[in-house]
């Protein structure tokens, strides 16, 4: 039987995207935020739809396949503008080692199926990135297929047409406690508004918080603390066109007037055991970092720097389904939400109100970590 009423914990790009396929497909869905939708690490990542990053296996390989693919169908139903830019990526190196493991995940990557170009430098140059500083001669691979995306702009147009189809929306409010009836299946989220919902099902896309929403229905899901931090630029005028990973910063334009900055090197100086450092001082990196390789952003403006926690099972990969032993009770909690909340939107949804998970899934089961 289907569920009449589920909660959606949690309104980044993950939880948005469940919230408005169940919200369209029928259910009475309440959207529940802490904070606002879209603005904690949905719109503080680096936001690159990708799979050419996920080759670790062949099962999440297909999985981010498929997000991409999701992305694009995403845009045909709400209209691309102004949160889908598939423009494409590039990627290079600048030491023999970090090249030959490029070159070699290029080479995976296409007996897989998956697009990818060879260029040089000067290629760069001349057909994607004019103000780019690299060498003439520099190998440098494009995935045509990949893009980025503004995450609050889709954050917020899943919300909107979530509610035209009948959802709620309660910001600004945590879920105190989840209560549960003699089955020991979800019955009520008790918020620290000091409301109650009543519902048959809830999915905790609590990104970062998913642990102690977890621990709210007495379950133990292990995650990884992996903070990042990311910078945004003003600039009078925007120099590049599309995601970059470079030797040491990776950059994308972030809309008419923005640049993103992060750099994985820039988060290894965060003292996970202490807390972040000055995020301040973190940006003065990476803007540094990034006008050695487009000079012209020596003129950009450092509009603001934050550090978050990334949603990362303690194995890596995914935790998206039901949890059998707590009946009504749904993760969906991912790194690479950007990627992967179009396509766990869809499956989810589909499991919770047809009672069937996809093979898509079957690697990334709740129940591998135990209760």
């Amino acid at each position: 039987m289907s569920p009449e009423r589920v909660a959606v914990i949690g309104v980044g790009v993950v939880g948005a995207c469940v919230g408005w396929n169940l919200a369209r497909r029928g259910a009475h869905v309440v959207l529940v935020d802490a904070g606002r939708p879209g603005e904690g690490v949905s719109d503080w990542s680096f936001s690159w739809v990708n799979a050419s990053n996920k080759t670790v296996s062949r099962a999440y390989f297909d999985l981010n396949v498929a997000g991409v693919a999701a992305h694009r169908e995403l845009a045909g139903v709400l209209g691309a503008d102004p949160w889908w830019h598939p423009t494409g990526h590039l990627r290079w190196a600048d030491e023999d080692a970090a090249e030959a493991k490029l070159v070699g995940t290029a080479e995976l990557l296409e007996r897989w199926g998956y697009r990818v170009e060879a260029c040089t430098g000067a290629e760069v140059r001349r057909r994607f990135e004019p103000s780019v500083t690299i060498p003439d001669g520099a190998r440098v691979l494009f995935y045509p297929d990949e893009a980025w995306v503004h995450g609050r702009r889709l954050v917020g147009r899943l919300v909107e047409e979530a509610v035209a189809s009948g959802a709620e929306v309660r910001t600004g409010t945590a879920v105190r406690d989840i209560r549960t009836g003699a089955d020991g299946g979800v019955r009520t989220l008790d918020l620290s508004d000091g409301s109650a919902l009543d519902v048959d099902a809830v999915v905790n896309a609590a990104g970062p918080d998913a642990t102690h929403v977890a621990r709210l229905v007495g379950r133990d899901l292990p995650m990884r603390r992996e903070p990042g931090a990311v910078t945004r630029l003003d600039c009078a005028e925007v120099p590049v066109r599309r995601a970059m990973h470079t030797p040491h910063i990776e950059i994308r334009p972030d809309g008419d007037a923005s640049v993103v900055l992060h750099s994985r090197e820039i988060d290894a100086l965060i003292d996970a055991a202490e807390g972040p450092e000055d995020p301040d001082g973190l940006g003065r990196l990476l803007h540094a970092s990034a006008q050695r390789v487009v000079p012209a952003l020596g003129a950009a403006r450092i509009a603001r720097t934050r550090v978050v926690n990334r949603p990362v099972p303690a194995d890596g990969f995914p935790s998206v389904g039901a949890l059998p032993s707590i009946p009504g009770y749904y993760e969906a909690v991912t790194h690479s939400g950007i990627t992967l909340g179009p396509v766990i939107g869809r499956l989810l949804a589909s499991e919770l109100l047809g009672g069937r998970g996809d093979a898509l899934l079957a690697g990334f089961r709740p129940a591998r970590f135990p209760v």
